[in-house]
């Protein structure tokens, strides 16, 4: 499956790279439709074979590498002839090993069981070289091994042996490729050559035997000729990137001209290390990413990290290194992926866990900043000033009440005149921030400011008086409590953090608490349910665009506070209309 990847992955590179220059010094001439229907049957007689060897010879060429498996039994003076042809060119003639591991992918020198070679005559004037060729799992040629070991021992394939007929010098196996003089070719392991195609079919230099026959004869001076079949139904074809349909004649040629031009495809140990270099940096990286960053910014980062690979061996096969693209990819998702699954798990194991604890907060602080806190756990870690409207509320008269009641009833009495409250203080803009057994303190404008705070904490407390005295009213406690009082004003605040700093509380501070707290005992004094400091009116007044009506004003002292007051009171039956309203409570 990897290797299938790659291949398609090679194609890609292939294709993208486009043709490329053959060399000029590789002719094939092609037995082809033509020259089949002049000679006019197929295969060619040793004899015509003979003359059409004498006739590349007499065109200058400086090597011929024959294609076809000249084996079988033929007529002696045929055999004869051809063979007296190969006595002034050197000449190779293909022969085809049986093997089981053929079509393996290139890593070891492969072993030949048998061999299909020439007949003795033919063989004798001629050296012998394997055709095979390895292909993948497409049927796409891949690579040509240049040894294979037999009963004889270690034999050369058909293209290494055109190098050495062509360049008159014996190539030298090194440890990681072929030396052939001063050049060197880094060849795969096993010492396999991996093609390097250089386009469709007809690239390389293609002659049609038919124009030597007709004494058409081409220049082929210096040349080494490859000779085969690419008649349409006889010889053999492979599909490569550039050409679904490629004569094994011209397989062979893109082998020998590989070995010429040394553009062959470096693929040796030093190649093969980079690729499990890059497929353990890939996975590594990978996997702290997606440990450390979010899902998504981390899933992208690994995909960056292969699209680099790939860009990366797309400019490393200009150079004709061919560097692994689907190892890294095939060594790196079964872990990053796992590990994505396992952190979402984790993620959302950990987020139900989180919702958990802010539901659990939320029930010792307002879930407004419950909210706040677990979005931000640096919240008021520095004290912050700003308006607010501050609104106080009380019951007079529990205190008798609750020693009657005792601790389950009194407990089940405050639980529903809180719930009032906090329902009254959400549907109104306002924010709980502490229970004082039969009152509360609520804040507007906490934990963010805003143009409605003092709109907000009037209608709050109309709403609350109006909401608490038709409870009482409903139940049988109204005998003991004797009034409720609400008392708000306006002004600068200041929110913080208060306690030690394993153990904190939210809270406001400054004149403007004081202030709304010492109204309570205002309303008390002047026998009023609403106080009202003119400085919260004044507010109202300049955000609303109306000022509300007052049925009475009055200058106070504010216990604690130099500078009077003027305040506006409310007693029952003179509060304006309200349109919140709260039900249920009993």
């Amino acid at each position: 499956m990897l290797d299938r990847f790659e291949t398609v992955l090679l194609d890609l590179r292939i294709v993208l790279t486009g043709e490329r220059k053959s060399p000029e010094n590789v002719t094939i001439v092609a037995i082809d439709d033509q020259t089949v229907s002049i000679v006019g049957k197929y295969p060619l007689t040793r004899s015509q074979l003979a003359e059409l060897v004498g006739k590349i010879e007499a065109a200058g060429a400086r090597a011929l590498a024959i294609d076809i498996l000249l084996f079988g039994a033929s007529d002696s003076a045929g055999d004869a002839a051809l063979a007296k042809e190969f006595e002034s060119l050197p000449v190779v003639i293909a022969a085809a090993g049986h093997s089981g591991n053929m079509t393996s992918s290139a890593s070891f020198v492969p072993t030949v069981a048998s061999i299909l070679s020439p007949t003795p005559e033919i063989a004798d004037a001629a050296e012998v070289g394997l055709a095979n060729v390895v292909t993948d799992t497409g049927g796409t040629p891949r690579h040509i091994p240049l040894l294979f070991l037999t009963d004889g021992g270690l034999q050369p394939s058909f293209s290494l042996k055109a190098l050495e007929l062509y360049s008159n010098k014996t190539p030298i196996f090194t440890e990681t490729g072929l030396r052939t003089g001063n050049r060197d070719q880094v060849l795969d392991a096993g010492w396999h050559l991996a093609l390097n195609f250089y386009g469709p079919g007809g690239t390389i230099r293609t002659v049609s035997a038919e124009r030597l026959l007709s004494d058409d004869t081409p220049d082929l001076t210096g040349q080494i000729v490859v000779l085969g079949v690419t008649a349409t139904g006889v010889g053999d074809r492979f599909g490569t990137p550039f050409d679904p349909v490629m004569p094994g004649a011209e397989v062979q040629a893109t082998g020998i001209a590989n070995l010429l031009d040394g553009t062959a495809l470096a693929r040796n140990d030093t190649i093969r290390l980079a690729d499990g270099a890059a497929a353990i940096a890939v996975t590594v990286l990978s996997l702290v990413a997606v440990a450390f960053l979010p899902l998504a910014p981390a899933f992208v980062f690994y995909i960056i990290l292969l699209a680099c690979w790939l860009f990366a061996g797309f400019l490393f096969f200009g150079q004709s290194q061919w560097l692994n693209g689907a190892l890294p990819f095939a060594a790196s998702l079964p872990p990053v992926v796992g590990l994505l699954v396992t952190r979402q798990i984790f993620d959302r194991f950990h987020s139900r866990r989180l919702l958990q604890a802010q539901s659990a907060l939320s029930r010792f602080q307002s879930p407004r900043l419950a909210t706040r806190i677990a979005e931000d756990p640096d919240f008021l870690a520095n004290p912050r000033e700003q308006d607010a409207a501050m609104l106080f509320i009380d019951l007079s008269g529990y205190t008798g009440l609750s020693e009657q009641l005792g601790p389950v009833r009194t407990r089940d009495f405050l639980k529903t005149f809180h719930t009032i409250v906090v329902d009254v203080a959400d549907k109104t803009g306002g924010v709980v921030l502490d229970f004082m057994g039969d009152g509360a303190m609520l804040g507007f404008g906490v934990p963010d400011a805003s143009e409605t705070d003092p709109v907000n904490a009037v209608r709050c407390a109309f709403q609350l008086e109006s909401t608490i005295s038709g409870w009482l009213q409903g139940s049988n406690v109204a005998d003991h409590i004797s009034a409720v009082r609400v008392g708000a004003h306006f002004g600068k605040v200041v929110l913080s953090r208060l306690g030690h700093d394993r153990q904190q509380q939210i809270t406001t501070t400054g004149d403007c608490v004081n202030v709304a707290s010492r109204l309570l005992e205002v309303a008390k004094s002047h026998e009023a349910s609403i106080a009202f400091s003119v400085d919260l009116l004044d507010a109202v007044a300049s955000r609303s665009g109306n000022r509300m009506p007052t049925p009475r004003l009055e200058t106070v002292s504010i216990r604690g506070r130099q500078q009077d007051l003027q305040v506006a009171l409310w007693r029952p039956g003179e509060f304006p209309a309200v349109p919140v309203r709260v039900s249920g409570y009993s």
